[in-house]
């Protein structure tokens, strides 16, 4: 499992010209799902998320996580995450899960980040042709591999 991780001031998703969910201060997630990808990576990226240390404190360090600044959290599904570009100009999604694997996975890190977060997650719908807006804080932008835990 592959996260794109953006600390934001706000972030929106549009699905056929109507908002279908939308942030404030927060993380904006992308996240790719592959067919090894198991409970165990949802665990470990789910806590990650929640623990990363993004935001800044008082000294303007990053020092503090998104429950620590009451953020709010928008999740986009995106198999464009596991693009290879080894061969050629046009990149390969042999590696990202069809839908019938790969939806419930999403669903349950949708749901395992709500828990942990103890709030909703906000997200777009898996597979939708989505317009995702952002306006990044920082720029911040942090990259997480479930199976290269020292990425």
């Amino acid at each position: 499992m592959r996260v794109v991780i953006q600390r934001v001031s706000n972030a929106s998703v549009t699905i056929d010209g109507k908002v279908k969910s939308a942030i404030k201060k927060g993380l904006l997630i992308l996240i790719g799902i592959e067919d090894a990808d198991n409970d165990a990576d949802i665990a470990w990226l789910v806590r990650k998320i929640v623990q990363i240390r993004i935001f800044n404190d008082d000294k303007g360090i990053m020092n503090r996580s998104v429950t620590d600044v009451d953020g709010e959290v928008l999740v986009i599904s995106q198999f464009t995450l596991f693009a290879s570009t080894k061969k050629g100009n046009r990149p390969s999604y042999i590696r990202a899960s069809k839908a019938d694997f790969a939806i419930p996975v999403y669903e349950k890190f949708l749901h395992e980040l709500s828990v942990r977060l103890k709030k909703p997650v906000e997200s777009g719908i898996f597979g939708a042709d989505m317009k995702v807006k952002l306006l990044n804080d920082g720029p911040t932008t942090i990259i997480m591999d479930s199976k290269e835990k020292d990425f």
